[in-house]
């Protein structure tokens, strides 16, 4: 039996062979657009160059997600697949994938799909690929690897920080002077993932190490982190993602942390220097 782990490209992850013959990771990439030019976020996305083509570019820019094709074509390669997605409150993507399982089933109804809006993105789709990995390898049914993949979304919780407001102010997200001033005095903005998958801010801080002592202890207050596994993606700032890292683990009894450099739709929302928790 064959497996495909399907993520769409907020995931911060590049395809790969997982289990040799047996589990593949499939990305299916979203579409960035600044200005007048388009962007695939795929492995051939330079990064330090989308970044500095969103500093130079004044007009607003945009996103696009997957088609159901692009999905549709990785969930027929395989007997099972299993898709983590963008929170859908963000993106098309989780209904894109939706009815791309739909259009699956109906030809090919033996064939088995799960598709998860993990309410999140970045290291919320590597953490549920992780598990999957193990789920499959452990032999499961594929109703009970679904349901224990759920559940694992359910109790994950994200928080994130930024320093460049530039993308939001263009795209109408918060007014110019705000992002002038917050900017000006070296303010961090800190925000989580609501449960459903919306953004809202929930602390500001001034410098760095200020603001990661901030996050740590939300991240206390939000949940237990006993043997938690814990994802720092970081936008060209992997000095950030150390510190981070550093705070984390003597302040909290987490398993691990593991660092994804963001690719391109992550790099979009977060900008450079942002840092993305997941845990």
């Amino acid at each position: 039996m064959t497996w495909n782990i399907v993520c769409d490209s907020s995931g911060d992850m590049l395809p790969e062979e997982l289990v040799p013959g047996k589990i593949s990771l499939k990305i299916a990439p979203l579409t960035l657009r600044v200005g007048d030019k388009e962007y695939v976020d795929d492995e051939t996305l330079n990064v330090p160059e989308f970044l500095a083509a969103m500093a130079a570019e004044k007009g607003p820019s945009g996103t696009a997600c997957p088609s159901p094709e692009a999905f549709a074509q990785e969930f027929s390669s395989a007997d099972c697949s299993l898709c983590f997605c963008i929170s859908g409150n963000l993106s098309g993507t989780y209904n894109a994938a939706c009815l791309a399982r739909d259009m699956v089933l109906e030809e090919h109804p033996e064939k088995k799909i799960h598709v998860v809006d993990t309410c999140s993105t970045s290291g919320s789709l590597y953490l549920l690929t992780q598990m999957a990995v193990e789920l499959i390898q452990a032999d499961l049914p594929f109703a009970e690897i679904a349901r224990h993949l759920d559940q694992e979304r359910d109790d994950q919780r994200t928080i994130f920080t930024l320093e460049c407001f530039d993308n939001l102010v263009k795209n109408g997200r918060m007014k110019p002077l705000l992002g002038t001033i917050l900017q000006g005095l070296g303010i961090h903005v800190i925000a989580d993932a609501t449960p459903v998958g919306t953004i809202r801010v929930v602390d500001k801080a001034r410098g760095e190490k200020r603001t990661y002592r901030h996050m740590v202890e939300y991240m206390a207050k939000e949940k237990d982190c006993t043997g938690r596994h814990v994802v720092i993606a970081h936008c060209q700032n992997p000095e950030g993602a150390e510190k981070l890292k550093k705070a984390i683990l003597e302040a909290l009894p987490v398993a691990d942390v593991t660092f994804l450099e963001c690719r391109g739709l992550t790099t979009y929302y977060a900008m450079e220097k942002g840092l993305i928790v997941v845990y």
